[in-house]
C-alpha cells in the first residue's frame, strides 16, 4: 500500500474503496457508480482481488450497498447543487473521490472533507502524487475528533459560510459512535443555515434485517470488536427521526436501502442487490 503506514486510511476506509472499484471490475454494467480512483489511491498489492473480504460473490450485497449510497448521496448533492446549495460537507471523508471524478461541479460547490489529520494528510500526498492535487474548491479540514469533537468549528476557517446552507454527509459513522454523540452531531447540523440538508447513514438492529442478512452482521461485530472500533449504536427508523425531530431540524425522512434497491438495481440480469442493514436519514434545517 503507497504512502506512510503511521498515517495511512484505517481498514475500514480501504475496503470501500476497493468495492467501489471491485463494483466497475467485477460486476456487469451498468455500474451504478464507478470509481477506480480510490483504488489508485490505496494502491494495494497486485492480489488484492484475491483477499477473503473481495470475494465477488461473497461480498455482493455489501458492496452493491456501498454503490447504492454512495450513488444516492452523489445523486442528492447534485440536485442540491442544481438549486443553489454551494457548500457540501462531509465528515469522515476517508477515501471520497467525489472532487476527483466530478470536476463539473468546481464552479458551482466548495467541498470541505473534514477528517483525522494523519489520514488526511497521507490522501493529500497520494492526490499530489497522482496527479490530482488539491484543487482550489476542495477543502481538506484536519480534526482530531477524540480530542477536538468542534469540528464545525474548523470550517470557516477553512472558508465555510456559516451564513449560506450546504449539504452535509456522515457515512458508515453512526454505529461508532454512541447515541449520546450522535445527537450531539445532529444537533451542530440543525443548527445549520436554513436550507441546508443532512444525509446520514444508520444501523438497523439485528431484528429488522432479512433473515439471510443476519450472519453478515454478526460476522461484520465481531470484525469491528477485533479491531477495536466495535458498533455501538443501532437505531430503528423511528428512533432515528426521533433524534432528528429531538435535535431540532424541519423536516426528516427515512430512505430504506431497500429503496434504493428499487432504484439503482431493478431488472439487473445478474441479481446484485444490496444487503439490508443500513438505511438513511435525510433532514433539512
Amino acid at each position: 500500500m503507497a504512502g506512510g503506514e503511521a498515517a495511512a486510511p484505517d481498514h475500514t476506509a480501504v475496503r470501500v474503496a476497493l468495492w467501489r472499484a471491485m463494483h466497475v471490475q467485477a460486476d456487469a454494467p451498468p455500474h451504478v457508480i464507478e470509481d477506480e480512483v480510490g483504488l489508485r489511491l490505496v494502491d494495494p498489492d497486485d492480489g488484492w482481488r484475491d483477499r477473503p473480504d473481495m470475494d465477488p460473490r461473497a461480498t455482493a450485497g455489501y458492496r452493491a450497498s456501498i454503490v447504492a449510497r454512495a450513488r444516492f448521496i452523489e445523486d442528492l448533492v447534485a440536485e442540491q447543487a442544481g438549486r443553489g446549495v454551494g457548500q457540501y460537507v462531509i465528515l469522515g471523508a476517508g477515501l471520497d473521490t467525489f472532487a476527483q471524478r466530478r470536476p463539473e461541479f468546481a464552479d458551482r460547490l466548495r467541498i470541505f472533507e473534514v477528517d483525522r489529520p494523519g489520514p488526511q494528510e497521507w490522501k493529500r500526498r497520494r492526490l499530489a502524487e497522482l496527479g490530482h492535487g488539491v484543487p482550489e474548491w476542495l477543502r481538506l479540514v484536519p480534526v482530531d475528533f477524540e480530542e477536538d469533537g468542534s469540528w464545525w468549528g474548523r470550517l470557516p476557517a477553512a472558508g465555510f459560510d456559516p451564513g449560506r446552507p450546504a449539504v452535509v454527509v456522515s457515512t458508515g459513522v453512526t454505529m461508532y459512535l454512541t447515541k449520546d454523540a450522535n445527537a450531539a452531531t445532529l444537533r451542530q447540523i440543525a443548527g445549520f443555515a436554513p436550507g441546508s440538508t443532512l444525509a446520514m447513514t444508520f444501523l438497523l438492529p439485528a431484528g429488522l434485517l432479512d433473515a439471510a442478512d443476519r450472519t453478515g452482521l454478526k460476522a461484520a461485530e465481531g470484525g469491528a470488536r477485533a479491531s477495536g472500533t466495535p458498533f455501538v449504536s443501532f437505531y430503528t427508523p423511528e428512533e432515528m427521526l426521533a433524534a432528528a425531530r429531538d435535535a431540532g431540524f424541519a423536516a426528516v425522512r427515512h430512505v430504506a436501502g431497500a429503496s434504493l434497491a428499487e432504484r439503482y438495481f431493478a431488472g439487473r440480469a445478474d441479481g446484485l442487490r444490496p444487503a439490508s442493514g443500513e438505511d438513511l436519514l435525510v433532514a433539512t434545517t
